[in-house]
C-alpha cells in the first residue's frame, strides 16, 4: 500500500522532491509496517541511526565539556605496544601470544611493564623492560593510525567551539609525541593532561578532576569517551559522563565496563545530541560517507547459511585475502560497489563482523550483491570498494527479525548508491581492474 502511494504522488510531486529524498521517501515506506509506524520519517538529506548498547533514550543530563582518552579512543597504539613487545620477549627466548590484555589495557607505561614481565616470567625488572621499550615506540609512532570517526568527531566538536581536552594515562611527552604525526588534531585540544602530571593514573579520578579544571568546568558538565575499564571507572568516579568503546571486544570483559552511561562498538555510533552538544548532520540517506576501502578476491563457498537459512545468497571471500584491512575496521554493516569479472558492476551490502546470531569464530565479510543471478560464481574475480557506513552489528531475538533488519540494508543501500557521493564510486576503475594472480589464487 505504502508503495502504490509513492507510485501516486505524480511526477511532478517527484521532481519537487528531487532524486535524493524521492529514494529515501522510497525506501521509508518500503519498511515493514510495525517499523513505519514507529520510526521518525528521516532527513532525505541527514539522517542517523538509532543507537545500540547501553545508551540513554533522551537526554538525560546536558553537557558542555569533552574530554578524550588518546590510546585506543582515538588511535590504535596497542598495535605498536604488541609489535614493540614482541620483539623484547624474542630477547628473552619468549614468544608474543597477546595474553593479560585485561591488565594492561589503559594503564601507565610502568605498570603495563609490569604485568609483562610478570606474565611472561621475563628474567629483568620492569624498569629496565620499560627503558628497553621506549626508543623502540618512540620510533613507531609515526605509524600510529586514527581509528574510525575519531576525525570526524574532533572536528566536529571544534568547529561547534565545544572545549576538549585530552586526559590520558601516557606521559604527557609520549602524547605530544604522538600528536605530532596528528598535526590538525592538536589545535583542537583547550587542554592536555598526561599521566605523569598528576599522582595517581587512572582508575584514579585525578586526571579527569584536573580535566575539568583546566577547562573552567564543573565534572558533571563533561562528558568523558574512553576504551578501557579504568578510564571508564576513573571517569564516573571524578563525577562525569562516560561514554565506553571497549577495546575489549569479547563478551567476557562486557561486564567490566557496565558502570558506563553508555556503551558503543565504535565513535561513528555517537549520537551528541544525546548530551546536549551539537548533532553530527553528515549522514546521507541514512547512511555514512566514510573514506572508500577496497577489497577484492575470488568467490569461495562461506558458511552455506546464506542461500539455505536466510534466502539472502552471500559472495564470500577468503579472509586472507584482507585480512591486514579487515582488523582495522569497524563491525557493522556497509555499502558500496561490487565488481565482477564476467558480469559487471553491482550495489551491494555486506556485513563485517563476528554476525552474534551465529557466533562467528573469526571476523568476517559477508557482501551480498543487491541482484538476482541465474547461476552462481565460484572462483570469480570479486573486486568490492566500500564507501558508505550504515549501523552497528547487532545480534537478534530470532531469525525472522535478523533476515527483515538484512532486507531493511538492502533497501537502504540501494536508494544510497543512487545519490552522491556513494554514486560517483560506480565507475571506478578498480571494479574493472584484473586482480594480481597471486590474489586470485587464494583460497579460504
Amino acid at each position: 500500500r505504502n508503495e502504490r502511494a509513492f507510485a501516486g504522488l505524480g511526477m511532478d510531486a517527484r521532481l519537487r522532491l528531487g532524486a535524493t529524498q524521492a529514494a529515501t521517501l522510497y525506501t521509508f515506506l518500503r519498511r515493514p509496517l510495525h517499523a513505519f509506524l514507529t520510526t521518525a520519517l528521516p532527513d532525505a538529506k541527514m539522517s542517523t541511526p538509532v543507537q545500540d548498547g547501553k545508551s540513554p533514550n533522551a537526554l538525560t543530563k546536558r553537557v558542555t565539556h569533552v574530554v578524550l582518552d588518546l590510546d585506543g579512543t582515538l588511535i590504535d597504539t596497542e598495535r605498536i605496544v604488541e609489535e614493540v613487545s614482541k620483539i623484547l620477549l624474542s630477547r628473552y627466548g619468549k614468544q608474543w601470544d597477546g595474553r593479560g590484555l585485561e591488565k594492561r589495557l589503559g594503564k601507565q607505561l610502568l605498570e603495563v611493564a609490569t604485568a609483562l614481565v610478570q606474565d611472561y616470567g621475563l628474567p629483568c625488572m620492569p624498569e629496565e623492560f620499560l627503558e628497553a621499550s621506549k626508543p623502540l615506540l618512540e620510533e613507531r609512532w609515526s605509524h600510529t593510525e586514527r581509528l574510525p570517526g575519531a576525525s570526524r568527531l574532533i572536528k566536529h566538536f571544534h568547529d561547534h567551539g565545544i572545549p576538549l581536552a585530552l586526559a590520558s594515562n601516557s606521559p604527557k611527552k609520549n602524547i605530544l609525541s604522538k600528536l605530532k604525526y596528528q598535526p590538525d588534531w592538536a589545535k583542537a585540544f583547550t587542554a592536555i593532561i598526561g599521566g605523569d602530571e598528576v599522582k595517581e593514573g587512572k582508575p584514579s579520578p585525578e586526571i579527569f578532576i584536573e580535566a575539568a579544571k583546566k577547562l573552567n568546568a564543573e565534572p558533571q558538565s563533561c562528558l568523558v569517551l574512553e576504551d578501557s575499564p579504568p578510564g571508564v571507572e576513573a571517569g564516573k568516579a571524578a563525577g562525569m559522563q562516560v561514554v565506553a568503546v571497549p577495546s575489549l571486544p569479547n563478551k567476557t570483559a562486557r561486564p567490566l565496563y557496565s558502570s558506563a552511561d553508555c556503551i558503543l562498538s565504535s565513535l561513528l555510533e555517537l549520537r551528541p545530541e544525546l548530551w546536549g552538544l551539537p548533532p553530527f548532520k553528515d549522514w546521507i540517506c541514512n547512511a555514512l560517507p566514510i573514506d572508500p576501502w577496497y577489497v577484492g578476491g575470488p568467490v569461495v563457498k562461506g558458511f552455506g547459511r546464506g542461500s539455505k537459512v536466510l534466502g539472502i545468497p552471500t559472495a564470500n571471500l577468503p579472509t586472507v585475502a584482507f585480512s591486514n584491512i579487515l582488523c582495522h575496521q569497524v563491525c557493522g554493516i556497509y555499502l558500496g560497489w561490487a565488481g565482477l569479472s564476467t558480469k559487471g558492476v553491482f550495489k551491494m551490502v555486506m556485513s563485517v563482523g563476528w554476525n552474534p546470531y551465529f557466533n562467528n569464530l573469526e571476523k568476517t565479510v559477508e557482501p551480498w550483491l543487491l541482484h538476482d543471478f541465474s547461476d552462481d560464481f565460484y572462483g570469480e574475480e570479486l573486486r568490492l570498494i566500500v564507501v558508505g557506513y550504515i549501523r552497528p552489528e547487532a545480534n537478534f531475538k530470532s531469525l525472522d527479525a535478523l533476515v527483515e533488519r538484512i532486507h531493511e540494508d538492502g533497501h537502504i543501500a540501494k536508494a544510497a548508491l543512487d545519490v552522491l557521493p556513494y554514486s560517483a564510486y560506480q565507475t571506478d576503475p578498480y571494479l574493472t581492474t584484473p586482480l594480481p594472480h597471486d590474489l586470485m589464487s587464494l583460497t579460504q
